[in-house]
This record gives C-alpha cells, sequence and structure tokens, in this order.
C-alpha cells in the first residue's frame, strides 16, 4: 500500500474550532462588574426599591423622609470614606466613634459653658483628631502591631480622657452647646431638611476618587494595601502613607461631631459610639476588602446609603428598631458574597 493509499484512507483533517471573541458589549459588562463597587451599587437600588414598594404608605418615598435618610447616610459617608480609604491601605480605625464623642464634647465645652467662639471649639477638635490618627499611624508602623488593637487601645484611651476632662471642667459627660453665627449656618444648616452634611460627603467623595484614581499617592495607597513588602521594595513609602491615612479618618470623625454637636446643640462623650463599627460596615457593603487593597470611595458611599435606607426604612415600616442590626448583618454576609461573585465573573471565572 503505497503513501498516497494510506493518505486516502485517513480521514480528512478538521480545522480547530474558533473561540468567538468576546463582544464589546459583554466586555464592558465584565469590567464594570469588575469595578468594587459594583455589589454595592447593586445592594443599594435593591434595597431602595424594596423600601420604597414596601413602606410607600408609611410615607417612606417622601420629600421628608428622604431628606432624612440621605442626611444620616452622608454623615456616615464622611466617616466611612476616610476609613474605607484607609481599609484599602489594609488597616483599621475603631478609634473614629471616640473621635466623634470627643469632638462634641470640645465643642459643647468651648461654646456652652465657656460661652466662647465655635471656631475655636472645631480648631481644638481638628487638632485633637490630627493627633489621635499621627499616635495610631505611628505606633502601628512602627510596632507592627495590628491596627485593631491599637485603635481599640485608643478609643478606650480617648473616652476615658474625654470623660475625665469633661466631669473636672464641667461636672457632667453632656451639656448643651450654644451654637450661633456662620459656623451653625455652615455644618448644621438645612434646605427643606436637606443638611449641608450631603454636601461634606459630596465633596469628600470627589476628593477621594480623584486621589485614589489619578493620583500618585492614589496608586501608593493601593500599593500598600495590596503587598506592603513588595510595594516598599519598589519605593512606595508605605508609613508616611499610612500614618496620612490615619489622620484623615480621625478628621472626618471630626467633621461628623461638629455637624451634629452644632445641629443638635448638644455635646455628649456617647455621641459617636455607633460609628465603631458602622464606618466598616458601610466599607465592606460598598465592596473594600477587609485584606486590603481593593475597594473604592464611592463603593463607601454606597454603603453609606444602604445602611441610611435601612435603619430609616425599618421605622416607617413600622418595625421594632432593633430589627435595624439584623438588617445590616445579613447585608453584610450577602454583600461580602456577592462582590466576590461578581469579582469572579468579571475575569470569566466559574
Amino acid at each position: 500500500m503505497t503513501n498516497a493509499d494510506l493518505m486516502a484512507d485517513k480521514p480528512p483533517a478538521v480545522a480547530p474550532r474558533a473561540t468567538p471573541a468576546p463582544t464589546r458589549l459583554n466586555s464592558r459588562i465584565r469590567s464594570l462588574l469588575g469595578r468594587p463597587e459594583a455589589g454595592g451599587a447593586i445592594t443599594v437600588v435593591v434595597i431602595y426599591v424594596f423600601f420604597a414598594i414596601v413602606g410607600q404608605e408609611g410615607g417612606f418615598t417622601t420629600l421628608d423622609a428622604t431628606a432624612s435618610w440621605l442626611s444620616n447616610a452622608a454623615e456616615l459617608g464622611i466617616i466611612a470614606i476616610p476609613l474605607g480609604v484607609l481599609m484599602i491601605a489594609g488597616e483599621f480605625d475603631l478609634s473614629v466613634g471616640t473621635v466623634v464623642g470627643a469632638t462634641s464634647i470640645t465643642v459643647a465645652i468651648v461654646t456652652g459653658y465657656f460661652d466662647m467662639s465655635p471656631w475655636l471649639g472645631i480648631g481644638i477638635a481638628a487638632v485633637i483628631g490630627v493627633l489621635v490618627g499621627l499616635v495610631n499611624g505611628v505606633i502601628v508602623v512602627r510596632t507592627k502591631l495590628p491596627s485593631f488593637i491599637v485603635t481599640l487601645a485608643m478609643m478606650l484611651i480617648l473616652a476615658g480622657l474625654a470623660i475625665f476632662v469633661s466631669s473636672s471642667i464641667t461636672g457632667a459627660a453632656s451639656i448643651s452647646a450654644a451654637p450661633t453665627g456662620a459656623a451653625k449656618d455652615i455644618f448644621a444648616g438645612e434646605w427643606n431638611g436637606f443638611g449641608t452634611s450631603i454636601v461634606f460627603c459630596g465633596v469628600l467623595l470627589v476628593i477621594a476618587t480623584v486621589m485614589l484614581q489619578k493620583t500618585r499617592f492614589g496608586n501608593w495607597i493601593y500599593a500598600t494595601g495590596g503587598n506592603e513588602s513588595t510595594a516598599r521594595m519598589m519605593g512606595v513609602p508605605t508609613a508616611r502613607v499610612k500614618i496620612l491615612l490615619f489622620i484623615g479618618s480621625s478628621l472626618g470623625a471630626v467633621l461628623v461631631g461638629v455637624i451634629q454637636t452644632l445641629t443638635f446643640s448638644n455635646g455628649s462623650i456617647s455621641l459617636g459610639s455607633q460609628y465603631v463599627f458602622t464606618g466598616i460596615a458601610a466599607a465592606v457593603i460598598g465592596g473594600v476588602l477587609l485584606t486590603g487593597g481593593f475597594g473604592s470611595a464611592i463603593g463607601a458611599v454606597f454603603g453609606a446609603l444602604t445602611y441610611g435606607i435601612v435603619s430609616l426604612g425599618v421605622f416607617y415600616l413600622g418595625w421594632d428598631a432593633n430589627l435595624t442590626q439584623l438588617f445590616i448583618g445579613i447585608l453584610i454576609l450577602v454583600a461580602v458574597f456577592l462582590n466576590a461573585r461578581l469579582r469572579r465573573l468579571a475575569v470569566g471565572r466559574s
């Protein structure tokens, strides 16, 4: 049998089937799903639609209700944005709640007890915030201790110090504030129920987003949280990055403390206790990884909006307010799973 006969008996070769290239639309969808805030955006839309439908008769969709939950969410967003950026760098800050309380009692003592300018109280509170953030950052980068432990200790230290100072000066841990003039208009002003906290949150969001996406410092933040050792070998000043972000986290808490104190004309050391974990929860719901290196400022805002909608939505439905924590706990689990799933879909994994 000749070679020609063998070739004649051999079945013709079948060309491998070409894999179709992904369409531009599919590529765009995968890109959007891979965004850190994708899960947070989906969550906030679903949650709002749910409460808008179920709570419509209770008045959830009215202008007053919208102004209320949006203003509350903005205050949480002011905490969550710098805290989320710090988490992207791989660190935590549990002392923000105590910084809010220390700011509140400081402003109240200056304006209500000594009858002095609120700007003086705001300035002193800002200095306290910078010092707290600086101490947190220096201890973390010098000792290599977990920031969870360092900031937990700072939370207790600052709370005890604030109580001691307030009790020594005024004899109480909660006193009335007397805000007047431009300071009250700027920090406690409102329009049809919409507080100026919304403006502050929006400005902070723009600054943080531009910093993360358009600046070298933003690249340093992601590199520090992604792999600190590698980032350091590449010349990234990881210690400076972390210290500055700890200061930013404390200053965000100072701003919220000022807003709440001048809004309610009262200062209390326990004012910011709810922010100890809600800021972290908002960031996580918005897609910030607990391990660092991944997340966005807008995702933290989506998380804050979700928290604001749930906390007020439960009230307008007439449900027990304790269910708010139940909802948030479930949302954290769902958000973490959803964000991880979306990231896998974005890179084509099953």
